[in-house]
């Protein structure tokens, strides 16, 4: 799947305003790549971080990570073995003076914090853009979605057939390539066309996998989506 041919498409501004990459071969997975149009935006610096939890234990881990009886589908649990141990859930000391709250994605080191205040943040593992597709600046949160539709372009119908059946939207669900839970980023009341989205494949976390967007296990997206409110300021720092 990794190798298959890809093809990329931008569509309209839909619930998945995004690029994708679906295989030529192989039809239709939950492997698709995110991204949005290369914005113009200014880095932002801030400093690192240690370590105050302690992190999970992989017992621990197994528990956090476990099947999620959600409202609409099932979660299934993540396979932890697949998952770097650093990139657990954890809370660091992390010195800011950003609100509590704000969202900080560090894709240098595969990281997504929440700030807590008092110097500490809720620090998720992540995926990130590959190369070509970093970006970073600010921008806030828009608008939020559980379960979101995804529709292909025309032009991704044109060149592949089969996924002219979700023409009017794929509906949500474990297979929908935007997962669970999904933060849109805005800036001036603009769709980024960059999202925070929810995955299901564990062995993508601490990868350049992406076009552009971040993606959390499905788990910690929750967690996030949670306690993350309408305009709230995202960071995204150089890569």
């Amino acid at each position: 799947m990794r190798n298959a041919e890809m093809i990329h498409e931008r569509h309209p501004m839909t619930d998945a305003g995004e690029m994708w990459a679906v295989p030529r071969r192989g039809g239709l997975n939950r492997r698709f790549f995110l991204t949005g149009a290369v914005a113009s935006l200014g880095a932002v610096g801030l400093s690192g971080c240690e370590t105050v939890d302690g992190g999970m234990t992989r017992a621990e881990a197994e528990k956090h990570y476990g099947a999620v009886a959600d409202k609409k589908f099932p979660i299934a649990a993540v396979d932890v073995n697949q998952v770097d141990p650093k990139y657990y859930k954890r809370v660091v000391q992390y010195e800011s003076k950003e609100a509590p709250g704000t969202i900080i994605v560090d894709p240098s080191n595969y990281y997504v914090y929440r700030i807590e205040g008092d110097n500490k943040a809720t620090r998720y593992g992540a995926n990130v853009g590959r190369q070509g597709f970093l970006w970073s600046g600010e921008a806030y949160v828009g608008r939020k979605a559980e379960w979101p539709t995804w529709t292909p372009p025309p032009e991704m119908i044109k060149r592949q057939p089969e996924v002219a059946k979700y023409a009017r939207g794929m509906p949500g669900g474990p297979e929908n390539p935007l997962g669970a839970r999904t933060l849109y980023l805005y800036q001036k009341g603009v769709y980024t066309l960059y999202t925070i989205y929810s995955t299901s494949e564990p062995d993508t976390i601490g990868t350049n996998l992406t076009s552009g967007c971040t993606g959390l296990l499905t788990q910690d997206m929750i967690d996030l989506y949670d306690r993350t409110a309408i305009n709230t300021k995202v960071i995204v720092l150089p890569a």
